[in-house]
């Protein structure tokens, strides 16, 4: 099994807004009404919002290849960039997004262990996240991984608030 890591530059931005679609649709449309899914990957990945993400200093990108396919990919964010203020010391996995043909190869457990990665290369404490509190597949995971949750934040799809819950893996 082949797995090649890349990092994303503003060229990969349209095969990016194309995975989030993709992989954000398959996970939870069961879920959610057509509208407020509609109304999300609108505004999630619209492809100005995905350069301006791209453009960002403080992210980074990295899309999965198993196979010579593109498989999915990972963000992750720290100062300023985090979704929730938790300090320097933090790094935020913001998306671990696998394809569903894709999953059960170990590429979230490899996309982790690139985010610990980096994490410890810029000497960070933490590693955090959020899940949603109906997501027991990614939570299970999540805790086998080493996560503890810690808090909640809200989450809007379309005008509904969802509850995510922070979860997070001391480093150092």
């Amino acid at each position: 099994m082949t797995i090649i890591l890349k990092k994303c530059t503003l060229e990969d931005s349209r095969n990016l807004q194309e995975i989030g679609c993709e992989t954000f649709n398959e996970t939870f449309r069961d879920q959610n009404s057509p509208e407020n899914m509609k109304a999300y990957l609108e505004k999630a990945f619209n492809l100005k919002q995905v350069e301006k993400e791209l453009s960002n200093d403080s992210s980074q990108f990295f899309i999965v290849y198993l196979e010579n396919e593109v498989a999915g990919y990972l963000k992750v964010n720290t100062g300023d960039a985090q979704s929730e203020e938790m300090g320097d010391e933090s790094l935020e996995i913001e998306r671990i997004y696998i394809k569903r043909n894709f999953q059960k190869h170990g590429l979230g457990k490899y996309l982790l262990n690139k985010a610990i990665e980096i994490a410890l290369e810029q000497n960070k404490h933490k590693i955090w996240l959020g899940v949603w509190e109906q997501n027991e597949s990614a939570i299970a995971f999540y805790k086998r991984m080493g996560f503890v949750q810690t808090a909640t934040h809200s989450f809007y799809m379309g005008d509904e608030r969802q509850i995510d819950l922070i979860m997070i893996k001391t480093l150092i």
